[in-house]
């Protein structure tokens, strides 16, 4: 509906690390997840966050197009924004009319008709698969490996470009086993442009502070680049 709006935790206007090229980055409101190394306890709760709709968001992405250049774009992160698919779908589709790439990152949903139909609109997909077994997802994320690997698989029907990331926890998700695994489910029904073993970081502590919630992984080191640089060459191979 033209008049629908959607709930925005926050815009970055120029990201260069949220798929191809320089991109708008906007920060959708409301998870069902709790990973436990989420970076923006801020955008959880559905409650938060404030209303815009499609036309607005297009009329500010309009005045960074001329940085875009070819691979640039927006990406819609969060949160987790397929959550408002149905917003998502209009604001992508007049994207697509004013002839700018669309990008999304998720940690991936059992697919329904409405994320078939938003999939028609985006160019990229940008998909977090956080663990390598189903028990690790219900226990850390509250999440089901299996879904995500489903909808990885409609991404792949349609064509659609695919970055798999994956967070490295030093203790959790760190193990060339581990790595290796997730990098084999995710090949086993997709084909990735790019894996990307994203370190673990706790610049996301102050906001846990801020909330008055706690942070799981407070007393959990910070992944060094040698550990990632390791693990790259362990799935080299794969």
């Amino acid at each position: 509906m033209p008049n629908e709006k959607g709930k925005i935790h926050s815009f970055q206007s120029l990201g260069a690390v949220d798929g191809p090229g320089l991109r708008y980055v906007i920060f959708m409101q409301g998870c069902p997840y709790r990973c436990p190394y989420c970076h923006n306890p801020d955008t959880r709760h559905f409650s938060g966050g404030e209303e815009y709709s499609a036309e607005e968001i297009v009329s500010r992405v309009k005045r960074y197009t001329d940085y875009f250049g070819s691979e640039g774009g927006v990406t819609v992160s969060g949160g987790e924004p397929l959550c408002q698919r149905k917003f998502l779908t209009r604001l992508f589709r007049l994207l697509k009319n004013e002839g700018i790439g669309t990008a999304i990152d998720t940690a991936g949903m059992r697919p329904d008709s409405d994320i078939c139909e938003l999939l028609e609109y985006t160019d990229i997909v940008l998909c977090d698969i956080k663990f390598s077994c189903e028990e690790e997802y219900g226990e850390y994320v509250g999440g089901s490996l299996s879904d995500t690997l489903e909808f990885l698989s409609l991404c792949e029907k349609k064509g659609k470009r695919i970055y798999i990331r994956h967070v490295i926890v030093p203790g959790l998700t760190d193990t060339e086993e581990s790595v290796r695994k997730v990098v084999r489910l995710a090949k086993s029904v997709c084909t990735p442009e790019k894996i990307e073993l994203l370190p673990f970081r706790k610049l996301c502590s102050e906001k846990y502070e801020r909330l008055g919630i706690p942070f799981p992984l407070a007393d959990t080191p910070e992944c060094d680049a040698r550990t990632v640089a390791k693990l790259y060459e362990a799935i080299k191979d794969i």
